[in-house]
């Protein structure tokens, strides 16, 4: 079933993208094969996701954890790897959630994508994207990992650019590409280093070795470096690129130019949760490093309030859950760098069921707005598309932590863990995310005001067509708001609760100093409720800003138009690195193009000796001028020099 689980995407990618040659013009014909193309691969992840399902049962229930064995990878001295699919706890949630979050985003796509022209192309791409991310999830080293980090990061790059035919696509799938690359250089660079303090990179002898390695020392660059910080903070810097950290995280926003359901995927299933799988991982090396393991909350509560922030001034709809996206990976690393590694996982998986269905509820807005995803040209929309409307604020309110909604419970416990852990850095992230729960609750209900209430401030001709989306698109929409309800309160005791120890077994480990978790369930009564008291204190703001005074936010943006446009051009982020890295880029590039490869390697080199060769063909053509007494004369001027030579010779 494991096995089936991750290869059954694969199978229907394979199918689909074999379709993808049989493109006609034909109509009917091509609808035939685009219907085959949908098939194949919805069925595929919907028994995938079946697969995955007896999977975790057999794995946690029955506690099957030995690894499925595909092949021997690479055998070359030391370094010895096996094709094996992991089987634990972690890798066990991991397949459930993608499968399961997957084939609904898989199923939603037939009916939001039923009209372009490229669907069996779209429907490869997707299945290929959840495979990688099965791969990633499922992989027993590092190098495996490494094949499913390079994967989704590919299929990330064809899926935000689907729509090539726009300009603005192309560039936001290759912004997305090179961001990413510089983050897996340095997560490259994190084996490298793997390998060379453990002579493996194979998962089970790594964490056999963590305590044994704990104070080694790297010799490198003229400096003695701690060996666990080394490599812990190269892998996050891969972390941070995957998983859009400050710093790393302008590709995320401009992800949106793809069509909605890839938004969804890379948002909720898959690509931004592997830097957040990543870590949880190598949990046993992260907890020798207490460094590294600041650098992570550190980065992580200062991404969840730079996001927020930006999120509450954005007009795109998209934009807003992207940046929400963001913040709430924020969350997840800061609970990691506390060390509740099951408490950003818990919220990792609770995060992947409401953000699909905001994602896709708001491809159902665009759906219906005729492609319209400006939400100051909407409003008026809840009579109009109630079951969307309804989605929405089952999503937001997740997103917001209400009681009894998945967010309250996974998000809560994060906060609780930060200020669990008593450490400078726990509180420093505990106050951020704080502050990020009112921002969220905010933004969120902003979203909800400016979408489907007030008056309507779309053009007539695209009011008149608005309409509730087909079935296809909806029931995705109810299963996902199922787990945005229910899957928090049902999962708690496992994932984070009193049976957490035993859930979770060895896959993730935490050293016994590191408490923070523990004391998440003992926090003054005041930390257990100032989330939800926040969240309704935000929502409360949004309410009043664009519902019952909706004149107060313009005036406030005129009033404050620093802080407005500070916060509507993403703190400068873009203009910073255009001005730091692509210009000189560019710059360099032009001066090597021009001088070093077009005047010296070309005009040296191949140019050079061409442009010689003629100028000299060209000056002795000018001997051949066809005259018979001009040849006669160079034959007398011959005979003249051999005897002159031979006179000379003589004496």
């Amino acid at each position: 079933m494991y096995f089936a689980a991750v290869f059954l995407p694969l199978l229907g990618a394979a199918i689909a993208g074999t379709l993808t040659f049989f493109r006609t013009k034909d109509h009917e014909r091509q609808k035939k094969i685009d219907r085959a193309a949908y098939l194949v691969t919805c069925g595929a992840m919907l028994l995938a996701a079946v697969a995955a399902g007896f999977a975790f049962f057999a794995i946690v229930v029955n506690d099957v954890t030995d690894p499925v064995e595909i092949f021997t990878w690479i055998d070359s001295g030391t370094l010895e790897l096996s094709w094996e699919l992991r089987a634990d706890t972690l890798s066990a949630v991991m397949v459930f959630m993608v499968t399961v979050v997957s084939s609904m985003i898989h199923v939603y796509s037939i009916g939001y994508m039923s009209h372009d022209s490229s669907v069996p192309r779209f429907f490869t791409y997707l299945s290929l994207f959840s495979y990688f991310m099965l791969m990633l999830v499922t992989s027993n080293n590092l190098v495996q990992m490494f094949f499913g980090w390079e994967g989704v990061g590919v299929m990330s790059y064809l899926l935000i650019g689907f729509w090539f035919d726009r300009p603005s696509a192309n560039a936001a799938a290759i912004k997305a590409f090179v961001v990413n690359r510089v983050g897996d250089f340095g997560f490259a660079l994190g084996i490298f280093a793997t390998f060379m303090l453990f002579d493996t990179i194979n998962f089970d002898t790594i964490f056999g070795l963590a305590a044994e390695k704990a104070d080694a020392r790297f010799d490198v660059f003229s400096g003695n470096f701690h060996a666990m910080t080394v490599i812990c903070l190269l892998l996050f810097v891969g972390a941070m690129g995957k998983s859009a950290q400050i710093g790393l995280h302008t590709w995320l926003p401009d992800a949106m130019e793809g069509p909605t359901p890839v938004s969804a995927l890379i948002h909720a299933a898959t690509m931004v949760t592997a830097g957040v799988f990543m870590v949880a991982r190598l949990s046993p090396l992260f907890e020798y490093s207490d460094v590294a393991l600041a650098v992570v909350t550190i980065v992580g509560g200062t991404t969840a309030i730079f996001a927020a922030t930006i999120g509450c001034v954005q007009n795109d709809i998209k934009r807003v859950i992207a940046y929400s996206t963001c913040s709430q990976l924020g969350y997840m690393f800061f609970a990691l760098g506390v060390s509740a590694y099951s408490a950003g996982i818990f919220h990792l998986v609770t995060h992947a069921f409401f953000k699909a269905l905001l994602f896709l509820g708001a491809g159902s807005v665009i759906h219906a707005m005729s492609d319209e995803q400006d939400m100051r040209r909407m409003g008026g929309l809840y009579k109009l598309i109630p079951v969307t409307y309804g989605m929405m604020w089952i999503g937001s309110l997740a997103l917001i932590g209400i009681w009894p909604f998945s967010g309250f419970w996974s998000k809560d416990i994060v906060l609780e863990a930060a200020f669990g852990a008593h450490t400078g850095f726990g509180n420093y992230a505990f106050w951020l995310g704080i502050t990020a729960a009112f921002l969220t609750a905010f933004y969120s209900v902003r979203l909800i005001m400016m979408t489907f209430h007030g008056t309507p401030r779309a053009d007539e001709v695209v009011m008149a067509h608005v309409h509730e989306s087909p079935k296809v698109m909806l029931i995705p929409l109810l299963v996902l708001a199922l787990g945005a309800i229910f899957l928090g309160w049902l999962s708690f005791e496992y994932f984070v609760g009193h049976n957490t120890v035993e859930f979770w077994g060895n896959a993730i480990f935490v050293l016994d100093s590191h408490k923070a978790l523990e004391n998440a369930h003992h926090v003054p009564i005041w930390v257990k409720y100032l989330p939800l008291v926040i969240g309704i204190a935000g929502m409360s703001t949004g309410f009043v800003l664009y519902k019952l005074a909706p004149g107060i936010p313009g005036a406030l943006a005129n009033q404050f138009k620093g802080v407005h446009a500070f916060l509507m051009n993403k703190w400068y982020f873009d203009e910073l690195y255009d001005k730091v890295f692509v210009k000189p880029s560019f710059v360099l590039g032009r001066g090597l193009w021009k001088s070093g490869d077009g005047a010296i390697i070309d005009g040296v080199g191949p140019d050079g000796v061409a442009a010689a060769t003629q100028n000299i063909a060209r000056r002795i053509s000018g001997l051949q001028s066809g005259y018979l007494y001009h040849y006669a004369f160079a034959m007398l001027l011959g005979v003249v020099a051999l005897l002159t030579w031979y006179l000379f010779a003589r004496s």
